[in-house]
């Protein structure tokens, strides 16, 4: 079904710049407004740096997303008859099988090294201006976090990865250790979060899907939460420090509506702090909406086109919901009705996932579809409105939770989840334990981007299976050395740069 997962973004940069890779890019290629008079004006100085932040549309529902989710408890891609194999590239998710040529693994690689070359090229231009605009220092230090964002998540998957921090043919391009690439992050945030805005987007508009000082905390408290997996020494200090500096600077509260943060108007959240901005139609890519729901509900929400039938939740996740837990509403499930309220003849979602692939026709329901990002109607394959979240306030709680209970203080970590669990209508606990906050993680922030981020993080710390363990269907256990924690380097990126080597156990 390789030719219903594609989608066309198609962005128009003032700076006329389509870049390809990280080697022998053009240099001072413009249209419209010459080099040395251009980041004058704020409208400029927003063009200037659009394709550092359109590099991320596709983190939002494609190679990234997939590998971070598709690999966990929480969402399955079964094939349904022929659809969505694709040469078992989706399989190989959930089974932990992905070898070099998988095509998520490939191009998760290359939208990523996009993201951080584009970074690279906007920093160029702002550091080889003639007539620098008078916050220039402010601009490169936001493109900066934006690059160290991109280079965080990349070190996240694939372990030892290229540390490509300039904009020139020459660039070293080697491999860098996992542990190395964590100390260069932290010491450049450090660095150059304190020079970013601490205003948010409701003060400020302009601030709307750009990195602020509270985006670059979230970051560093993502960095140090997971200091274990990545150097082998925890920094939960750290991390509950920086998640703690986010809540107390009062700039964001959570949503009173769990849901509002995800609507196709979330524009208004005053819970996200750092989202990718999606506006149908003139920015596409949000494809959620089609990549999950039944071929049938584009009655049920007034879709321009079919979905395609694909993502959806295990058996075991949906179970874990409580019935009182409003975030359950989440997942669409059962006899399903077109807008006017009729019954959709002969759909009826399971929840049941009980194989890998089925030719089935009832299989072709199997499986509850999320709806957490509210469909929008009258938008089909180019995707919709809804702004994808990265950072919100929520989160900052969850891994203050978390460093506080590893660090052996359980009654913050239980106020701090009780506020989380107050919103979706559950009682508070009275205590709290690891296995219980990764499920309440699984629950706040599922199909967020976290999960195998998370899993892996509690595994490291507890020795218990959450990540590389078997499940249901068809999944066994990974190999005992653990080396599908990290993704393998893609075929093509060995075959084009020799100072990389594979992955242990690839």
């Amino acid at each position: 079904m390789k030719n219903k997962k594609i989608i066309s973004l198609l962005i128009l940069f003032v700076v006329g710049c389509a870049i390809e890779s990280c080697k022998k890019l053009p240099q001072n290629t413009y249209s419209v407004v010459p080099i040395a008079n251009f980041f004058q004006t704020p409208q400029q100085i927003a063009a200037g740096l659009a394709p550092a932040y359109t590099a991320a549309l596709p983190l939002q529902t494609e190679n990234v997303f997939q590998l971070n989710e598709a690999t966990t408890d929480e969402m399955i891609i079964p094939t349904r008859g022929n659809n969505w194999y694709d040469g078992g590239e989706h399989q190989e998710l959930w089974t932990h099988a992905v070898d070099f040529n998988n095509a998520n693994d490939a191009n998760g690689w290359t939208d990523l090294s996009n993201g951080i070359t584009k970074c690279n090229f906007v920093i160029s231009i702002i550091n080889g201006l003639a007539t620098k605009p008078s916050n220039a220092a402010a601009l490169v230090a936001e493109i900066d976090v934006l690059r160290d964002y991109y280079i965080f998540l990349m070190m996240d998957l694939y372990g030892n990865i290229p540390l490509v921090t300039t904009y020139s043919a020459s660039a070293d391009i080697s491999q860098h250790t996992r542990a190395d690439v964590y100390a260069y992050l932290v010491k450049d945030l450090l660095a150059n979060v304190p020079l970013l805005s601490t205003d948010n987007a409701t003060t400020t508009p302009a601030l709307y899907g750009h990195m602020n000082q509270w985006a670059g905390d979230m970051l560093l408290a993502k960095l140090y939460l997971n200091a274990q997996v990545y150097t082998g020494t925890a920094d939960w200090a750290n991390a509950k420090k920086y998640a703690d500096m986010v809540i107390a600077s009062g700039k964001y509260s959570l949503q009173p509506n769990f849901f509002d943060n995800f609507t196709y108007s979330n524009r208004g959240s005053v819970e996200n702090i750092f989202v990718i901005p999606f506006n149908y139609p003139k920015i596409p890519g949000n494809v959620i909406q089609m990549y999950t729901l039944n071929y049938n509900n584009n009655l049920t929400y007034n879709l321009t086109n079919q979905p395609y039938n694909g993502f959806c939740a295990p058996t075991a996740f949906y179970d874990s919901f409580d019935d009182a837990d409003l975030r359950k509403k989440m997942w669409e499930i059962g006899q399903q009705y077109t807008a006017a309220g009729a019954p959709i003849v002969g759909t009826v979602l399971s929840k049941y996932v009980l194989q890998l692939s089925n030719p089935a026709d009832s299989f072709a329901y199997a499986g509850a579809r999320s709806i957490k990002y509210q469909p929008q109607p009258g938008t089909g394959s180019a995707g919709t409105s809804n702004d994808g979240v990265r950072f919100r306030l929520a989160d900052a709680y969850m891994m203050s939770a978390e460093a506080a209970l590893e660090m052996g203080d359980a009654a913050t970590a239980v106020t701090e989840v009780n506020l989380i669990r107050a919103r979706a209508g559950l009682p508070a606990l009275e205590t709290i334990t690891l296995d219980q906050l990764l499920m309440e993680r699984g629950h706040e922030f599922a199909w967020e981007g976290w999960r195998r981020n998370d899993l892996i993080r509690f595994e490291v710390a507890t020795g218990t299976p959450y990540y590389t363990g078997a499940r249901v269907p068809d999944k066994v256990a990974d190999n005992p050395d653990k080396h599908t924690f990290i993704f393998p380097i893609p075929n093509a990126q060995l075959a084009t740069n020799s100072k990389l080597s594979q992955n242990k156990g690839y």
